[in-house]
């Protein structure tokens, strides 16, 4: 299902400009009252007190597997709340720490529907997402397992992760 007459789901290896990729969202649409954005950043820890121990965050997905699954998770947004556009911009490959990671941005009428749903496909995505992230540290290389904390937040919408 098209929402929009721009792409609204891409993976990429480039930093992503959040004004311009939120300016192409509401794209002078006048019905628009409410932008909701969130960006997901590199930390440079992954345990609490490891302050300063990734180096770099590298992701890998499946081409052309990974936006289908993120197109689904937006229609099912669409499905849920009253919105009019939203966009989920993914990067992959070596990042650094404080480099942006993802974008999902909503448009609607109304705040209340743009929060909802930007978290919705947030909390969907970091548990159904396929990609894999591996943490570069001190102490060598090595992969990010799924937290319980990201399926408890989908619990939330009704929806049990399939990495429970």
């Amino acid at each position: 299902m098209t929402h929009s007459s721009t792409p609204w789901v891409r993976i990429q290896t480039a930093a992503f400009d959040v004004a311009a990729e939120l300016a192409a969202l509401q794209a002078g649409d006048p019905r628009v009252g409410a932008v909701c954005s969130f960006v997901g950043t590199v930390r440079d820890r992954n345990a609490p007190g490891a302050a300063g121990s990734v180096q770099t965050l590298e992701l890998e997905h499946y081409p052309g597997m990974t936006e289908k699954s993120i197109e689904v998770m937006v229609d099912e947004a669409f499905a849920r709340f009253d919105i009019y556009g939203a966009r989920v911009v993914h990067r992959v490959g070596v990042l650094l720490p404080t480099e942006g990671v993802v974008l999902v941005a909503v448009t609607s009428a109304h705040r209340g529907q743009s929060f909802q749903a930007c978290e919705f496909i947030m909390d969907y995505l970091k548990t159904q997402a396929p990609f894999w992230k591996k943490e570069t540290t001190p102490d060598g290389a090595h992969w990010v397992d799924a937290r319980v904390s990201d399926d408890d937040a989908l619990a939330r919408w009704g929806i049990t992760a399939r990495n429970a």
